[in-house]
């Protein structure tokens, strides 16, 4: 089997910048500054992750530093105005932290990030204990993947799978991570899914299906 990343934990980076509930303000930009990230977990007792505090949840600060909002806007824009006059990383920090297990897949973490709008999640196990960070950065190094790994995966796992009889007359090619598949069958209603299983495989980038049905060769 090769090393390909399939998880969240195979990604992940398990040093983690996290504060407290109490870190102060300007510790957070500090923290935040040197070791440049835009967002980071709020911990409580050992490690528990109770919230992420990130550079938006900052800049209320600064945006609301002149500025007397009509009463109108002070209610639609009450949680900023709010943050604002937080000092304290519980007061700062969106709540509850978007996260994600460890043993989530890939797919998984990317749509959350996506459903959820945000750049990295806190990998937790199923009590809320830090374990990780995965950012968007992390899930795209599947796509680092050697083209010959994922020729050598596609031949294994789809072509011998689905046309055993067949892998002999279908011819794969791989190319900055997109797959093409040649050749003929005997049953083209499984083109579609081969199509879709190669898509599956970590580090495709795209499929261009090129097999139709078995050859007049291939049946004398």
């Amino acid at each position: 089997m090769s090393g390909t990343p399939h998880i969240v934990s195979d990604v992940m980076t398990q040093t983690v910048v996290a504060v407290g509930r109490d870190a102060p303000f300007k510790e957070i930009v500090r923290t935040l500054e040197q070791w440049r990230v835009s967002a980071m977990p709020v911990l409580e007792g050992e490690g528990r992750v109770v919230g992420v505090v990130s550079e938006a949840d900052l800049l209320p600060k600064e945006e609301f530093r002149d500025e007397e909002p009509s009463l109108s806007r002070q209610r639609e824009r009450l949680a900023d105005s709010a943050k604002a006059g937080a000092t304290r990383a519980a007061e700062l920090m969106s709540t509850p932290a978007v996260t994600v297990h460890a043993d989530a897949t890939l797919a998984q973490a990317a749509r959350i990030m996506a459903v959820r709008r945000v750049k990295r999640l806190p990998v937790v196990d199923d009590v809320g204990m830090l374990q990780g960070i995965v950012s968007r950065a992390d899930l795209l190094k599947v796509f680092l993947r050697p083209d010959d790994e994922i020729e050598e995966e596609v031949r294994r796992t789809v072509v011998s799978y689905l046309f055993p009889g067949f892998s002999h007359a279908i011819h794969v090619t791989v190319d900055e991570g997109i797959v093409t598949l040649r050749g003929h069958v005997r049953d083209t209603s499984l083109v579609s899914v081969a199509v879709r299983l190669v898509h599956a495989i970590e580090g495709v980038v795209d499929v261009v299906p090129q097999l139709s049905g078995e050859s007049a060769e291939a049946t004398s």
